[in-house]
């Protein structure tokens, strides 16, 4: 399985923004990769309520896997999220 070097929140942060801004989803800039990187973290509050939403598996997720596991995964990626972060 590949590994991203990329926190999730981070890139469903990006995920929502394209949406709203590239022609390839719903919005009309067709070189949006600029503006996605100047903005996605303007929606990192609701790439973290999609991170709290998966906290809890449905039933098929919960019988093709553990669990715990998961649980601690989304929580730790909730968490590395919500942590302030200083670059220099």
């Amino acid at each position: 399985m590949d590994i991203s070097t990329t926190p999730i929140a981070e890139r469903i942060a990006r995920v929502l923004t394209a949406q709203r801004i590239s022609a390839n989803a719903a919005g009309d800039e067709e070189s949006a990769a600029a503006t996605i990187d100047a903005n996605w973290r303007d929606h990192l509050p609701d790439a973290l309520a999609v991170l709290r939403t998966l906290r809890e598996p449905d039933e098929e997720m919960a019988q093709a896997g553990d669990v715990a596991i998961w649980e601690r995964m989304i929580l730790t990626a909730i968490d590395h999220a919500a942590t302030p972060r200083v670059v220099l």
